[in-house]
Parts: C-alpha cells; structure tokens; sequence
C-alpha cells in the first residue's frame, strides 16, 4: 500500500480515485462497512484510498486524556487496510492549525486534489472548522468538484452505534468479548519483546515483556486468557495467560504488559509480537506475599487450560 503523509494541502494527484474519509482507528465493523462499499463502487481504473486523520480532534483541541490512546497505530490501520483492497493511505496530519480549515477549503481545495470520482463517509460524519459541516454539506461542496458522495448507515450491535469511542471503553474496562464483537475480531497490540526483569521465570512463569505499545489504549489491569503471534511471514500462533497492570504484588512501578505461552520453551527477544485479548479472566490484585501470588498464578493456568481444553 502506498503511504502519503499530509501536512496541510495534500500533493496533486493524477489518477482516479475512490475515497473514504475517517480515522479508522481499529477497522471496526462500521470502517469495514465503508470499505466494502469503496470495493463495490470501485472499477478497475479506480485507486481505492483511505483519508485518514493521525490524532483524534477531542485530543488534538481539548487535551481529553481518553482520546489520546488507539486502538490501533499507523501501522496496524495499514495492514488491515490493506487486506481490504485499500491502495493508497493519506495520513492526515490533524493539529490546531489544521482544524482551522473551513468545509470550502476542505473540498474545494484539499479533496480537489485528489481527483476524486467518489467519496464514502458515515452518516454521523461531520468536518471542517468547529465541525461545521455534515456529510449533506459535503455532498454538496462535492459537486462543485464533480465528485458523488454515498452516506453510508452506521452498524448496531445491540441496538448502539459500533464505534471507535465505545470499543475503548470496552478495553478499558476488560470487556474483550464486547471488543471483540464491534471490531469483527479479537482486540491486539503490538510490540518487541524486550528483556525485563526475568520474574516471571524466576517464579516459574517466563514470560514475554511486550515493549513499544505507549500508543494503545490501556487494557484493564488484570489476568486475561489470549494468543501470541510472531510476526513473520508465516504467522505462529501460542495460546497465553496475559497480565496487564502495575504488578503491585512486586512493587512495580508503570503499566506492563506480559505474556505467559502455556507449552513452550524459548524466547523471541528483540522480535515483533502480537498479542490478541479473548477473555478477561480476574482483576489484578495485590497478593500477600509471593508464595499466594505463585499459587494464584497454578490456578490462572488450570484455568486457562480448562477453557481451552487442554
């Protein structure tokens, strides 16, 4: 996929292009109902693309701390993307100054560079200076560029919205089936295993320290039951009890995320996992001692290999 990083107006472009326009943090149900109607509407002379902002405004303007995270990075949006036939990714710079930009500007003079033939969006869709503008008003601005706009509907669940905002709420509060359900496939982050203190096998659980997810929301402190993949060309998959949190039993001092692989005997060091969330299995707690922390820890697995029939 072609990658193109927008600071303001975005470069001129030559060939014709299908466009949806969002975020997608994390290609829930709701982006995947925009991706497939791009790939319907798209002919073979088409460039599927995606225009996609880097920071949520709520972040960007207001500084609200519950905005800053992702479900996904850069990265992860690509690759998916990708595997939805996207050719093409506009990162889109969104900063103060940019959020300056009136609805006239955005498509008269950004979008028209595009040479846009179609624009997808949701139907809560709003843009321009001070949310001005909705996706009637950008239908609308579109015709002076000679560009159709479809509106596509939102996708319930359970008689609510899929979006972004209530599927970090989800992760944040250790609801991983409820994760799970909005975004069509299990929460993940991923990072490089780093060496960490090497507890873990000192108590008899080595574990993987997953580094480099400052960016992800926070998953809920606590045991959860999931799958490790090793990044590579043809994909490894390990059933894991995972710990996120503080580790108060053991004075830790930030948020951690390990993965325990039940059956396996090695490392990855300095290697790329991912680590996908399936089930919360018990908050994080602070135990009385190491010996109650290391029974607690038999019982998680017995646990673990219950569910899993192993």
């Amino acid at each position: 996929m072609e990658m193109i990083e927008v600071q303001g107006q975005p470069p001129h472009n030559s060939e014709s292009v299908v466009l949806i326009i969002g975020k997608m943090d994390g290609v829930h149900l709701g982006h995947q109902s925009l991706l497939k109607e791009a790939e319907r509407l798209a002919t073979e002379e088409d460039k599927i693309a995606v225009y996609g902002f880097s920071d949520h405004p709520k972040w960007v303007l207001r500084g609200d701390e519950s905005f800053k995270y992702s479900l996904s990075t850069i990265e992860d949006r690509q690759a998916r993307l990708e595997q939805f036939g996207v050719d093409r990714y506009y990162h889109v710079h969104f900063t103060k100054e940019y959020a300056k930009t009136s609805p006239e500007e955005f498509v008269l003079k950004h979008l028209n560079q595009l040479n846009v033939r179609h624009v997808i969006v949701g139907e809560d869709f709003r843009f321009g200076k001070g949310r001005g503008s909705d996706a009637e008003g950008l239908a609308e601005l579109c015709r002076e560029i000679g560009a159709d706009v479809s509106i596509v509907s939102g996708v319930m669940l359970h008689d609510r919205k899929v979006s972004s905002t209530d599927i970090r709420d989800h992760v944040s509060q250790g609801r991983m089936e409820a994760a799970q359900a909005m975004l069509g496939r299990p929460f993940e982050i991923t990072g490089v295993v780093e060496k960490g203190e090497q507890l873990g096998r000192q108590l008899g659980f080595p574990t993987l320290n997953v580094g480099g997810i400052g960016d992800y929301v926070k998953v809920k402190p606590g045991v959860y039951l999931g799958l490790v993949k090793k990044v590579q060309e043809a994909p490894e998959y390990y059933y894991t009890l995972i710990s996120a949190g503080y580790r108060p039993t053991v004075n830790g001092d930030s948020y951690k995320v390990e993965a325990y692989l039940l059956d396996f005997s090695g490392d990855f060091y300095g290697q790329k996992v991912t680590v996908q969330f399936l089930r919360h299995m018990r908050d994080e707690e602070n135990f009385d001692g190491m010996d109650v922390l290391i029974e607690q820890m038999h019982q998680d697995e017995k646990n673990a290999r219950a569910i899993l029939g192993l």
